[in-house]
């Protein structure tokens, strides 16, 4: 089921959500600092200088299914066989599927400058995104003709999809521009590794009356960049033939209050993928055969392989965006007892993507007792799916580590093999990650040693005084 479930969702898969580790926000972890630009990750007077995760992988990864298929596919995976059941042939009804995967394979992070509380940051990141609408027939399919009643259809495979892995290399910069407002910017050059877009515009599905075989029509179109020789582990290593670019902004600002608002535009940006690229415009007939046999599901796969692939070609490069989000947080702080070593810190964020449809409102809240972290969220989001997360951090202020899942309950069915079990989606997530601080303290001046003091003002400083207005010293 696994090679099954990796092929559906390659191959015909198209527009829902983005992962997002909301029960990162305001952590003021490594990671946090990486994905939202404008949080500190420095304490001064007690961090020391530098901060990496020195090549230990901070990763995190979901996925999930919405639709009729659940049952089906968590039997076909767990149990080995088709549990077709729930599966409404003849509407094709549709099924979101949602697969990311974020690896930040180094992190490297300097603290700069005392005036500004400056950071400056390098990373190298993997990500894969793939998303999908199947139909309950296209699913159906692959078990042959036993879910059919009929011999013709007409629209009902009529699936679609989009899936791209690429390497991010990153510069991060983050300042303290006043007493209030913190700035931050990520710029990242991308290296694309492959891509995949599938769509069919019109299908046509005719068995023959002892369901053995069938004869299939499509009108598609298909783009696949280009990839040198067999899947080796070696064309997965980064080049330069796939280039593309991102930015990511962020600003916070501290009211009278004490409230936290925070604003984020995250990998806003574009992969250019090589002129040897080639898109497939599909409108041909192929015959699916042995639709009865025990390797009913292997034909059907390799004959949809062949399928999509027929057709004229055109090679071209093309443009493909990233997943790009906008983010908007408010969060304050509550000490809960006298001597500050219980605290408690809650979030609310909303987020919507950029080139997707895909809009999210979760609410985090943080508990930490000294250098222990207890997370709780709650996201619920335009598919109506409602997900609680939890996480567990231990932090101080020059290490941490933290492991945790945004969706807890599905995870926790899905490492029970529960292949029966029906809810809203079914899926799973886990993200774990570590970071440790080394140098020399960062240390105030009235007592410090060493003062690495910098310019008065870094570039974000400068640039928010000459926008606001702020006068020069000894000017009236």
């Amino acid at each position: 089921m696994k090679k099954l479930l990796l092929f559906i969702s390659f191959l015909f898969i198209s527009v829902t959500l983005n992962a997002q580790t909301f029960s990162q926000y305001n952590t003021e972890t490594l990671f946090d600092s990486f994905e939202n630009p404008s949080q500190r990750s420095f304490i001064r007077d007690s961090s020391n200088m530098y901060a990496s995760n020195f090549f230990i992988p901070n990763f995190g990864g979901n996925a999930f299914l919405r639709g009729n298929a659940q049952r089906s596919i968590t039997t076909r995976l767990f149990d080995e066989r088709y549990n077709n059941s729930d599966l409404r042939i003849g509407e094709a009804r549709f099924n979101h599927v949602n697969i990311n995967a974020s690896v930040y394979l180094l992190m490297l992070k300097m603290y700069s400058s005392l005036k500004g509380d400056q950071e400056i940051g390098f990373s190298i990141k993997y990500k894969a995104e793939a998303r999908g609408l199947i139909t309950d027939e296209t699913i159906a399919l692959f078990n042959g003709a036993a879910n059919f009643n009929t011999q013709q259809y007409d629209n009902l495979i009529n699936s679609k999809g989009d899936y791209q892995n690429y390497y991010q290399v990153g510069f991060s910069y983050r300042e303290k521009v006043s007493r209030r407002v913190a700035l931050g910017a990520k710029l990242n050059f991308l290296m694309g590794v492959q891509h995949q877009r599938l769509t069919i515009h019109e299908s046509h599905l005719a068995f023959d009356p002892a369901g053995e075989n069938a004869d299939v029509a499509l009108r598609a179109t298909y783009y696949r960049s280009y990839f040198p020789g067999k899947r080796d582990i070696i064309d997965f290593t980064p080049s330069l033939r796939n280039p593309g670019a991102s930015i990511s902004l962020g600003g916070s600002v501290k009211d009278e209050s004490g409230l936290i608002w925070q604003a984020n535009v995250k990998d806003f940006g574009f992969i250019h993928w090589s002129k040897r690229s080639a898109r497939f415009d599909i409108n041909d007939v192929r015959r699916f055969s042995g639709l009865k046999s025990p390797d009913r599901e292997e034909n059907v796969k390799q004959t949809a392989k062949e399928f999509i692939n027929s057709g004229d070609s055109t090679i071209a490069s093309y443009i493909t965006p990233t997943n790009g989000v906008a983010e908007l947080s408010a969060s304050k702080q509550f000490w809960l007892n006298y001597d500050h070593t219980l605290k408690l810190f809650p979030s609310l964020i909303i987020q919507k993507q950029l080139f997707y449809q895909g809009f999210t409102g979760a609410l985090v809240n943080h508990v930490q007792y000294n250098n222990l972290v207890l997370t709780l969220s709650a996201s619920y989001n335009d598919l109506r799916m409602l997900n609680v997360g939890g996480q567990f951090m231990f932090k101080t202020p020059n290490a941490e580590v933290y492991i945790g899942s945004e969706r807890l309950l599905p995870t926790a069915r899905l490492a029970g093999r529960q292949s029966e079990y029906r809810s809203s989606y079914v899926g799973g997530d886990v993200f774990f990650g570590v970071a440790f601080k080394f140098g020399p303290p960062i240390e105030s001046p009235l007592n410090a040693s060493r003062i690495p003091m910098g310019e008065e003002k870094g570039f974000l400083g400068r640039f928010f005084d000459k926008m606001f207005g702020k006068k020069p010293k000894g000017e009236l």
